[in-house]
């Protein structure tokens, strides 16, 4: 029982920000690692940002310095803070959790169903 649940993304204007939400749900009693990978239309998913329980973060490039990934241990939440959005953002943007454990017992890996970003240039 494992439910990964996004919310914050819409259409935005280029140089304007938005705050996507993912909250972990279920029987769980740990998350190694949780974060953001996007996928555009025709490429392939792609790491957006990731922190680890302990608060070590990973970006992608093309976002470092725009982007910033924090963390609720406590309510198994993670959010993605995008700031001077450019069009080559847009993308479907998934939750992810990696390395879970609880009463179920472990999941390597899970994946939320994904939130649409559009920035209009």
């Amino acid at each position: 029982q494992v439910q990964l649940v996004e919310s914050g993304g819409g259409l935005v204007q280029t140089g304007g920000s938005l705050r996507l939400s993912c909250a972990a749900s279920g029987s769980i009693s740990r998350i190694n690692a949780m974060g953001w990978y996007r996928q555009a239309p025709g490429k392939q998913r792609e790491l957006v940002a990731t922190e680890t329980s302990g608060g070590s973060t990973n970006y992608g490039d093309s976002v470092k310095g725009r982007f910033t990934i924090s963390r609720d241990n406590a309510k198994n939440t993670v959010y993605l803070q995008m700031n001077s959005l450019k069009p080559e953002d847009t993308a479907v943007y998934y939750c992810n959790a990696d390395g879970v454990w609880g009463s179920f017992g472990y999941l390597r890996n899970y994946w939320g169903q994904g939130t649409q970003v559009t920035v209009s240039s």
